[in-house]
């Protein structure tokens, strides 16, 4: 019998628009190679950019926050797996779930730890060190409770999963390391790549609504850059991303080759068109989409240690990392003219790509995970009883607010 799987997205995918909507497909198409029916749901409005689910044979439906219409939607679906994208919707949708559909797996896809953005942030904003002080935020305690309250967690990044260990010693059973799930780059299609000398101008790319995307290009606006041209009076920066605005559009300036380019209709092209990928991110969590994009079309990086984490594993980068403006302008300088240098690190982004993000590998790993899960569910959540305490209080807390809500919004 056909398996069902519910999403209840945060937002409608667009994986032309960010590493999320990237990621979302791939779980999409993981699930399809299972065979699952799947149903796609959220509560946001869908924009031109929103990829249209329809065309692979995945339903879409609105879905209204505190609004029991959503009661009669999940009993009737009657999934099989539920799966929550970002812990905002378990928090929203969660109790929902539970009461009406109480055998249905629970997935928390994190996208990335929102706590530790969040407190990376107010770090730099505080110009002190990042430590537990900014990690232990309110954020954290809701999302580390939306961690307990599912039956499973995916996380994308090794140091994030170090963090829910070490930090806020989740157990191990309620997590699973799922980075980007990608196709391997075969010889074949590397050698169409454009090669060092049909290459020009550096590049960066990444969706403005992110704040650490907005504040990256900031940084190269008024620090990086001024020191590259100095040494390459003649070289440009070409800026790519969704969802451009007014005051990122202020940032350019022809004279100084610094050029907002805006949404990128094929990221693989402007990505294979460019010599350098910079990414100087200064706070931020997850895996970088920006970075997976240049590894794949053969474009070396020079990017920050924030940027960098949980990328490379034990291999070596496709570039270098560092953090310093000048030393971080100096090898961007040295990548961009040293053709040598240059195809070793492009080598090292393929087999980075090749061996850590091994889409067939992963993919089992997580429908083997879930089949598992399904079979022993009584089983599964007796071992978890923080989790069990969580969705008793949460339930009722949860419930009674949104009532709250819905009574007050029909009147």
């Amino acid at each position: 019998m056909q398996k069902h799987l519910l999403i209840i997205g945060f937002v409608w995918p667009e994986p032309k628009s960010s590493a999320a909507g990237s990621r979302m497909m791939q779980l999409i198409e993981t699930f399809k190679k299972a065979d699952y029916s799947i149903t796609f749901s959220s509560p946001c409005a869908k924009n031109e950019n929103a990829f249209n689910l329809e065309t692979i044979d995945v339903s879409q439906i609105t879905i209204e926050l505190n609004n029991s219409s959503f009661d009669t939607f999940i009993k009737e679906l009657n999934p099989d797996v539920v799966m929550f994208d970002r812990f905002m919707m378990e928090e929203q949708f969660g109790w929902r779930v539970t009461e009406h559909c109480p055998n249905a797996l629970r997935i928390l896809d994190t996208e990335d730890l929102h706590c530790l953005r969040k407190g990376r942030h107010q770090a730099f904003k505080d110009s002190k060190p990042f430590d537990n002080s900014y990690l232990f935020n309110d954020t954290a305690k809701r999302e580390i409770a939306s961690i307990y309250r599912s039956d499973l967690s995916l996380i994308i990044s090794e140091a994030e999963m170090e963090i829910l260990y070490n930090d806020f010693k989740v157990d191990k059973s309620l997590l699973l390391y799922l980075p980007f799930m990608l196709d391997e780059v075969e010889e074949d299609l590397i050698k169409d790549y454009p090669e060092f000398n049909k290459r020009q101008h550096f590049i960066t790319i990444g969706n403005f609504l992110h704040e650490p995307n907005y504040n990256s290009v900031l940084y190269l606006k008024e620090t990086v850059w001024p020191l590259i041209r100095k040494q390459l009076p003649e070289a440009e920066i070409h800026i790519y991303g969704s969802y451009v605005s007014q005051k990122v559009n202020q940032l350019q300036n022809k004279k100084d080759g610094f050029l907002i380019k805006g949404f990128a209709e094929d990221v693989n092209q402007v990505m294979q068109q460019s010599k350098v990928c910079l990414a100087p991110l200064r706070f931020g969590a997850g895996l970088k989409g920006k970075l997976i994009d240049a590894m794949q079309n053969g474009t070396p990086c020079v990017m920050s240690s924030v940027a960098s984490e949980g990328m490379f594993g034990n291999l070596k980068p496709n570039g270098f990392v560092e953090n310093n403006a000048q030393v971080f302008a100096d090898k961007a300088v040295q990548l961009y003219t040293n053709e040598t240098l240059w195809t070793e690190k492009q080598k090292h982004g393929f087999e980075i790509i090749n061996k850590r993000f091994n889409e067939a590998e992963y993919q089992e790993k997580l429908l083997q995970i879930i089949e598992e899960a399904t079979s022993q569910l009584h089983n599964y959540r007796l071992n978890n009883f923080t989790g069990q305490m969580l969705q008793h209080h949460t339930l009722q807390s949860s419930k009674y607010m949104s009532k709250w809500i819905e009574e007050k919004n029909g009147k």
